[in-house]
């Protein structure tokens, strides 16, 4: 990644932190984007005590108008745009359908789905600008392969995400553009301290990794980098299960 330029969307926390954080390590200039400007600094002055460089551009990835300028500006302030990691998202309202709000469902698939619908747009765009060329990863989840009680719009939206990859890579492929998609299990995130706040959900999810444990977000972070540099030349349109076995097994929810 030496010399590339990255941006990575949902950097304020969690695994687009640790993403961001690995990207300058491994020589990238970083875009960090997101809603919260106090924690997107954050993760800058941590990608820059790793030894890179950062920015921060705030930016809601569901409005059009956002994404455009957030993309325009960072290209704008690195010159380029080599690779992307579309990691915003929220998990909703936990609830059964009958029992599920539209609002909650639009601000779902908004952000989850829309969000990397439009980041795609843009981020393409510009890397066609350039000549070509580019990897971009996009968050997709274990819930996206598999159906979960509960959880209808998370699940809808990261369905939605794998096959968005899909096309976006056979669209992109003759360009030199690989985009793939990352599929985590459950991870020790304040996402994850949201969902688990009950102390039987804890236990019972933590079940259902053979593995025994959460992920860590620099283990999905470390696959992220993998599959934005050249190591991973011959990747695109997959989708990368790192899940400590949960879909190995006969546990799953549903």
């Amino acid at each position: 990644m030496e010399g590339k330029v990255a941006l990575v969307t949902g950097g304020t926390s969690g695994i687009g932190r640790d993403t961001a954080i690995l990207f300058a390590k491994a020589g990238a200039k970083v875009v960090v984007a997101g809603r919260r400007e106090a924690e997107g600094q954050e993760t800058v002055e941590l990608v820059r005590a790793a030894g890179g460089d950062g920015l921060f551009l705030k930016a809601d990835v569901s409005k059009a108008s956002e994404v455009e300028a957030l993309i325009k500006n960072a290209a704008e302030r690195f010159g380029r745009l080599d690779a992307a990691f579309n990691n915003a998202g929220i998990e909703g309202v936990w609830a059964p359908i009958i029992r599920q709000t539209e609002e909650d469902w639009d601000r779902t698939i908004d952000i989850n789905l829309k969000g990397v619908w439009l980041c795609l747009k843009y981020e393409i765009r510009q890397m066609l600008k350039q000549g070509g060329g580019g990897a971009i990863v996009n968050m997709a989840s274990i819930i996206g392969l598999i159906g979960s009680a509960g959880v209808a719009a998370y699940s809808a939206s990261k369905h939605g995400v794998i096959g968005l990859t899909k096309t976006a890579a056979l669209e992109n492929a003759k360009s030199g553009i690989r985009i793939n998609a990352v599929c985590p299990g459950f991870i020790e995130t304040p996402m994850a301290d949201r969902i688990f706040r009950a102390p039987a959900a804890h236990k019972y999810f933590l079940s259902c990794h053979p593995i025994g444990r959460f992920g860590k977000p620099t283990e999905i972070a470390e696959a992220v980098v993998w599959m934005c540099s050249d190591r991973a030349s011959f990747m695109t349109g997959q989708s990368l299960v790192l899940d400590g076995g949960f879909l190995a097994g006969p546990n799953s929810p549903g």
